[in-house]
């Protein structure tokens, strides 16, 4: 089933009407009905009742995005609330961490009489709790030095202040964030190599086979770094379908009598 993007746009937003000032094309894109008015949407193409929301030159009429370019714009808010979420998620780590880094010794001696109590438990079930693979790590965190543990802090919440900015930013369509979300990943595609020759598994891939996507998806789409022509490009293309959205549309209108 094919979706139209228009449409579903068009029922959760509402339309997008225009009056340009070119009699022609003013005529084309006004209808009369029996209850006043009615202006075709420039996103959807359907009329409807009522005054139009701007009028001017068919120059700036509004860039409504319609069909690819708004399934692109609906991908790159999803990548932008994914996102948000994992800037939340982080800025959590870095609170975690530096709250553990100034209370160390307290966690440690709670730890450690745990620890004590399960291991009647852990001899009933024949697990050799002190030589646990979890528990060694834990044992290994202990022993960071208070300096360590506040830089993994500090750099967990600069990487999670980057991840919300490019939510923010993506979210608002804006270039820059599409240019900082195509570097910011791609920085991390390195680690993500490195940690898949240590350990592969399915999450890690995904993961990895995702962010390498992000990164294409965004740089070819948004013609990032001089590809398909660039910027000049791109705002050519998004310039001619503002201009296009108009004749397409009054060219499509019925004529009136």
């Amino acid at each position: 089933m094919k979706i139209d993007w228009d449409r579903r746009a068009c029922a959760r937003r509402g339309h997008v009407t225009y009056a340009p000032e070119e009699a022609a094309l003013r005529e084309r894109l006004r209808a009369p009905t029996a209850v006043g008015e009615a202006w075709r949407c420039l996103r959807c193409g359907d009329f409807a009742v009522g005054p139009p929301q701007g009028s001017g030159p068919a120059a700036d009429a509004p860039l409504v995005p319609r069909g690819r370019a708004l399934r692109d714009t609906v991908i790159i808010r999803l990548i932008a609330v994914e996102r948000a979420v994992r800037g939340l998620f982080v800025l959590l780590a870095a609170y975690a961490v530096w709250k553990f880094s100034n209370s160390k010794d307290s966690v440690h001696r709670l730890f450690d009489e745990n620890l004590v109590a399960l291991r009647p438990v852990a001899r009933h079930f024949h697990f050799d709790l002190d030589h646990s693979p979890v528990v060694d790590t834990i044992r290994r965190v202990f022993q960071y030095r208070h300096s360590t543990l506040t830089f993994v802090a500090v750099a967990l919440l600069v990487y999670a202040l980057v991840e919300l900015l490019e939510g923010v930013g993506l979210w608002l369509l804006k270039r820059w964030a599409e240019y900082l979300a195509v570097v910011a990943t791609a920085a991390f595609l390195p680690l993500e190599v490195y940690e898949l020759t240590e350990k592969v598994s399915w999450l890690r891939i995904a993961t990895f086979v995702v962010n390498i996507l992000v990164v294409v998806y965004i740089a070819v789409s948004k013609r990032l770094f001089g590809l398909r022509g660039g910027r000049a490009a791109y705002e050519s293309e998004r310039h001619s379908a503002s201009l296009l959205e108009v004749e397409t549309s009054a060219g499509a209108a019925p004529e009136n009598g």
